[in-house]
């Protein structure tokens, strides 16, 4: 491909459904296909399967910091894949779906479901008697919150699961928070848990969803530290419209196992320093690495002889990048009203050669003299040999993205001249027609060595 004329109809049907559906909305990317980059290791020790982890974990920093994106890897949970330990490499962007918490102090970061941060305790409140309130038709904390006149922070939220193993558990958390299940899966010892459903409520606490407590309830109930010490505090009754004030976690509900439940928020205090506080931003997930230890191999009876003659079960990594995905994350992360605004190293084409006049036969030579040089020093470049308007033209380079673009026009080709304008710049400079291939390959060798 050299030319407009020349590109894939693919990719120019791509260009207008970006210029007139999804740019003036800007939802998340999708793709109609996703294509993965999966590996995977085997290893005799430990020692090897964890050097080989911090290898895959090393390899994808680099690469997606020479994608020119901003992104950070971060602490995340195994999820159904399972294994010990693994990070997610989240591409940062305000549409994103997940959110990542970082420490700026030390530079720990997780995402939130994951994140270990310091619990705040509640508030010393005076002790008061446990008192019955009728709450006709108030379920959500929300919503006794406004009917008694009470911030949400002094409720005690009390949420019903039910493990892989179909045990119910109570998971108590402060009304304002929200509860992480991966957490309470860590915390329980199950490999998943799922929000119960209304039968399972009503048969484990006597009452309709919204007005659970943990008062009376006889199943494994686990709270998180931050309700320790907490008093006069609101939660549900265990009956149908009605809830209990005068709360007291130590007095009305003792011996509950305590346990990091709550999924980080922007302000929470770091528990790996103990110091710094969490920023949260929106993340991308673009790729993901695993150690999964004996988890497959073992149950599969996967194993090796060791030199002495010894069966031994092999230890196993996964390692696995979204390439497709890593592309639209690209797009979310680096866009503007007028189009996609491609890193150079991403870039289908890191540079387009536009003759403001094709028919002139000055300019378009001109042009051709840009293009040849360009890719003599092997940069891909694309040429607008369409017999278009000017402004269509530049329109059209903003709207796929091109981060470099050489106009070729009269004035300042009289001069001797051209015009280079980067895609985020707001004004284009002249440079001298002999140099400017020189000056974007260089520009481009930089972006690419990373």
């Amino acid at each position: 491909v050299r030319s407009y004329r020349e590109l894939p109809f693919n990719l120019y049907q791509i260009q207008t459904k970006f210029r007139d559906e999804v740019r003036p909305r800007f939802g998340l990317m999708r793709g109609r296909e996703f294509i993965m980059k999966d590996a995977y290791s085997f290893h005799a020790t430990v020692e090897d399967c964890r050097r080989e982890y911090q290898v895959m974990f090393d390899v994808y920093n680099r690469i997606f910091t020479r994608c020119g994106l901003k992104f950070r890897p971060v602490e995340a949970d195994t999820g159904a894949i399972g294994g010990t330990l693994s990070h997610e490499f989240q591409v940062l962007a305000e549409s994103g779906e997940d959110a990542v918490a970082s420490c700026a102090k030390c530079g720990y970061a997780a995402n939130v479901e994951k994140a270990e941060g310091r619990a705040e305790p509640a508030d010393a409140l005076a002790g008061r008697k446990l008192e019955r309130i009728a709450t006709p038709g108030q379920r959500s904390v929300e919503d006794v919150s406004a009917f008694l006149g009470v911030p949400p922070e002094r409720f005690v939220k009390t949420l019903v699961y039910v493990t892989d193993s179909g045990e119910p558990v109570i998971a108590l958390v402060r009304g304002d928070r929200t509860l992480s299940e991966a957490k309470l899966k860590s915390a329980v010892g199950a490999s998943a848990v799922t929000l119960a459903d209304e039968p399972t409520v009503e048969r484990v606490t006597g009452a309709p969803i919204g007005f659970a407590g943990p008062v009376g309830l006889r199943a494994r109930i686990v709270a998180d530290p931050s309700l320790r010490g907490i008093r006069d505090a609101v939660t549900g009754a265990n009956e149908a419209d009605t809830h209990l004030v005068g709360f007291d976690l130590e007095r009305d509900a003792p011996g509950v196992e305590l346990a990091d439940l709550t999924a980080v928020a922007a302000g929470d205090r770091c528990a790996r320093c103990g110091e710094g506080r969490f920023d949260v931003h929106r993340g991308i997930e673009v790729g993901q690495v695993f150690y999964l230890g004996r988890k497959y191999s073992e149950p599969l009876r996967a194993t090796f002889l060791d030199p002495a003659g010894a069966e031994q079960v092999i230890e196993m990594g996964t390692y696995g990048i979204g390439i497709t995905r890593t592309v639209a994350a690209a797009i979310e992360q680096n866009h503007d009203a007028h189009g996609i605004v491609w890193p150079i190293p991403l870039a289908p084409f890191p540079v387009v050669v536009v003759p403001v006049n094709r028919a002139d036969g000055a300019l378009w030579a001109a042009a051709e003299r840009v293009y040849g040089e360009l890719r003599a020093h092997g940069v891909e470049t694309l040429i607008d040999d369409r017999e278009e308007r000017p402004g269509v033209k530049f329109k059209d380079a903003d709207l796929l993205g091109v981060p470099l673009r050489v106009t070729v026009g009269a004035k300042a080709l009289a001069r001797g001249n051209v015009e280079l304008k980067p895609r985020r710049a707001e004004q284009a400079e002249e440079v001298p027609l002999g140099e400017v291939a020189g000056r974007i390959a260089e520009c481009v060798r930089r972006a690419l060595a990373t």
